[in-house]
């Protein structure tokens, strides 16, 4: 059966107190929370390249992974804190912490619900970044990055229709400057913090009472950013309708009317006409001046396309039409193979911050489960999270993070199967950024330019027996950088063996292959070893 897909349906959040408040209901739930204490020696010896230095580190880590499922209420949760203790200058102390939440609480069956997420991982602080994997030989050039976002969402019935009303909040911090260029003064601007709000509501009708379905929404968007109190604000209003064609194909359209602006303040200026930069490594912002209009386009928008829906389990929607005055497409694919297995593709066009971008991806997130992969050298989260209900992938946004808002057009897609005792999932996807930025401003001349950033990743796990367990991955990925930086590829593989002594003692071993390219620097190869033991309680 065709059923209609409401552009402005809200998909809200959890406030990360949610998981304390599902503790009072576990009686009845599922409920599977593993707290423990980890011990690694880990090394990194350059088989190419970066010098003949064998870095060497000890790491200490607590953490706790779980799951909850009750009635009403479901949240997942992987917290990691670590030190790292340096054996020389190349590989000095540091403190890691990383983390991924999502979870969803009923507060009305059927009607009001909490939904959120969060996220705490790092970046590369050298220009060098091209996600999660490229941390392996970071050394001490890392930042700490923290996304989350909370808020309701409201559904009922009347009559023959439906209303959906959401809002959420999201707040995205990156501790320490990133990619900032020779001399100081940033790129694209150096990203601090954001708030980011988001409100929808919408009224539409399946087709059955009438032949065909309809929704009347609106949706209001503010981001606030620190940097040069940069401001992203969209307003639009649109009808949409779905028109059956047989049981499992349907025509969609829409149309509407979209105001958005992205301002921010002037740079202050020294007496040499050099740019100010704060002691946090920002600019400062001159507020003697009115602000800047970087964007701003108002009119209307419009899409029409295909909805295909052979069996409950496939989906297909493509549409075409005109937004941020040219020509959109955007497409979304999902087949569920089997029970266990799901395919996921995207094709995207939107107006992006880095800010956003995160947000967007913690709320792809399921909230019944998914595989929390972590980098055994590193600590990190892999940059792809994903489970038989979907998921979601962060290389994109923390490949190249800017302080500046940009045209974001590409294509992601995701794949994953778990077993009695295989599991596996893949994700790849490519994105290409065209910058935005005030025809009077510093960044003027970057106006337009864009950057390119590729990447792919195949992982997986399998159960050799009821105490022993095999986990590899390979990873690849490129950015080019159309901005005047530096062109940066990263590849390499890894495999663990895990063994479990007892219930609660386990040990694991890791060997892994990890080689940097860029544009300015040889290849680096590194042979990457680590053997561990663990604890859980």
């Amino acid at each position: 059966m065709i059923r209609l897909s409401f552009p402005f349906r809200a998909t809200a959040l959890l406030a990360m107190g949610v998981m304390a408040g599902m503790a009072s209901s576990a009686a009845q739930a599922r409920t599977d929370v593993t707290p423990y204490i980890e011990l690694d020696q880990t090394f990194i010896a350059n088989l190419k390249g970066g010098g003949d230095d064998v870095l060497t580190y000890t790491t200490a880590a607590i953490g706790v992974d779980g799951s909850v499922l009750t009635p009403r209420a479901e949240a997942v949760l992987s917290l990691r804190y670590e030190h790292q203790f340096g054996w020389n200058k190349r590989t000095p102390d540091s403190d890691i912490i990383s983390g991924i939440a999502r979870a969803r609480y009923s507060a009305i069956q059927d009607s009001l619900s909490i939904e959120g997420g969060a996220l705490a991982t790092r970046a590369r602080t050298d220009g060098y970044s091209t996600g999660t994997n490229g941390l392996v030989t970071a050394g001490d050039s890392t930042t700490q990055v923290y996304s989350l976002y909370a808020g309701p969402t409201f559904t009922t019935d009347v009559g023959a229709a439906t209303v959906n009303a959401a809002y959420r909040i999201g707040y995205t911090r990156v501790e320490d400057d990133v990619n900032v260029t020779i001399g100081g003064v940033p790129a694209l601007g150096v990203f601090d913090e954001s708030v980011y709000h988001n409100a929808t509501a919408s009224v539409g009708m399946q087709p059955g009472p009438l032949p065909f379905g309809w929704s009347l929404g609106a949706a209001y968007d503010r981001e606030d950013a620190t940097e040069l109190d940069q401001r992203y604000e969209a307003k639009q209003v649109r009808g949409d309708v779905t028109v059956p064609v047989t049981s499992t194909l349907a025509l969609v359209g829409g149309v509407g009317y979209e105001d958005i602006e992205i301002s921010q303040r002037a740079a202050l200026l020294d007496g040499t006409g050099n740019p100010v930069i704060s002691n946090r490594g920002g600019l400062v912002s001159d507020t003697s001046v009115p602000r800047l209009i970087s964007y701003d386009a108002d009119g209307l928008i419009w899409d029409a396309g295909v909805l295909w829906r052979p069996s409950r389990r496939t989906s297909l929607e493509a549409r075409v039409g005109r937004r941020y005055q040219s020509t959109h497409y955007v497409g979304n694919f999902t087949w569920r193979a089997s029970a266990n297995s799901l395919v996921e593709i995207s094709y995207f066009d939107r107006i992006d911050s880095f800010g956003r971008v995160m947000n967007g991806a913690l709320i792809g997130l399921p909230t019944s489960g998914f595989n929390v992969l972590r980098n055994p050298f590193t600590g990190d989260i892999n940059g792809c999270v994903g489970s038989d209900d979907g998921g979601s992938c962060f290389n994109d946004a923390l490949a190249a993070i800017s302080g500046t808002n940009y045209r974001n057009r590409g294509i992601t897609g995701q794949y994953a199967w778990t077993g009695r005792r295989w599991n596996w999932g893949a994700g790849l996807g490519y994105s290409r950024r065209k910058f935005i930025a005030p025809d009077s401003s510093i960044f003027a001349s970057l106006d337009g330019t864009t950057d390119e950033y590729y990447f792919g990743e195949v992982y997986g796990g399998y159960k050799l027996d009821p105490n022993s367990t095999l986990g590899a991955s390979i990873y690849g990925n490129h950015f080019d950088a159309g901005t005047g930086g530096i062109d940066i590829t990263n590849y390499g593989s890894y495999v663990s063996y895990n063994r479990l002594f007892g219930r609660r003692l386990s040990a694991r071993a890791s060997l892994g292959l990890d080689a940097l390219d860029t544009s300015d620097l040889d290849t680096i190869i590194s042979l990457l070893g680590q053997v561990g033991v663990r604890y859980q309680f």
